[in-house]
């Protein structure tokens, strides 16, 4: 990705990022703050599961280098700003979404290259976890922080309906414009184009977010999750 590239798609998604945290009223992020059992499901989740899912898929599949690494990078990475945004969508708990993308966020400065040594070393040479553009990795975490303190911040001080609504649209548009930004630059070239990858590709894509699905969903029931209103 190029330089400007690089700043363009950032900038949508802090401000995406900042537009869904300033949906969520204070009152009702300070009661999933307290929603430790959902809170600690989600990490498990984000953490310890996923990351394992991923390791499976690559060997399973026996991907290439390129394609198992990044499968591994995503797999281990916390969850993003789409999440909240699907949430906002569909009339989920976006308060929840939030408070989950920030303390994953926080939280992978650690675990994510803890669970690469782990699982990138064990499946491919150790170089090629060096070779990891580390520089973009981070500062995507530190885009999302940033964002998620800005919009919580502005939600605080401009606290009404009339703003989070404002916020939530704005935050739509700068996903919709995120995504389009996205599918221009997997289109732009043969060898970053998504679309003429072999059958394994997709299948290892789609397999660990099912397992997560499914295994997110037996753990909730499990430990009969309740919605906090």
């Amino acid at each position: 990705m190029g330089f400007f590239a690089s700043i363009f798609s950032n900038a949508l998604l802090f401000s995406l990022v900042v537009g869904m945290s300033a949906t969520v009223e204070m009152e009702h992020m300070k009661r999933q703050i307290r929603n430790i059992h959902a809170l600690m499901t989600g990490l498990l989740l984000q953490f310890i599961i996923i990351p394992f899912f991923g390791f499976l898929v690559v060997n399973a599949l026996g991907l290439s280098s390129p394609m198992g690494i990044t499968l591994l990078v995503i797999t281990s990475s916390p969850g993003g700003s789409y999440s909240n945004w699907w949430c906002s969508m569909f009339n989920a708990d976006l308060a929840l979404s939030v408070t989950m993308t920030g303390l994953s966020t926080v939280l992978s400065t650690i675990m994510l290259p803890i669970n690469l040594a782990i699982y990138a070393t064990t499946t491919f040479d150790s170089e090629v976890v060096k070779n990891l553009d580390w520089d973009d990795l981070f500062i995507s975490l530190v885009v999302v922080i940033g964002g998620i303190g800005t919009g919580l911040f502005c939600s605080y001080r401009f606290s009404s309906k009339r703003f989070n609504l404002m916020a939530n649209k704005a935050g739509n548009i700068a996903g919709v414009l995120l995504i389009m930004t996205s599918f221009a630059l997997s289109s732009s070239g043969h060898d970053t184009s998504l679309w003429n990858r072999p059958a394994k590709f997709y299948f290892g894509v789609a397999s660990p977010c099912i397992l997560g699905l499914v295994v997110a969903n037996l753990m909730t029931t499990y430990f009969k999750l309740k919605y906090v209103v």
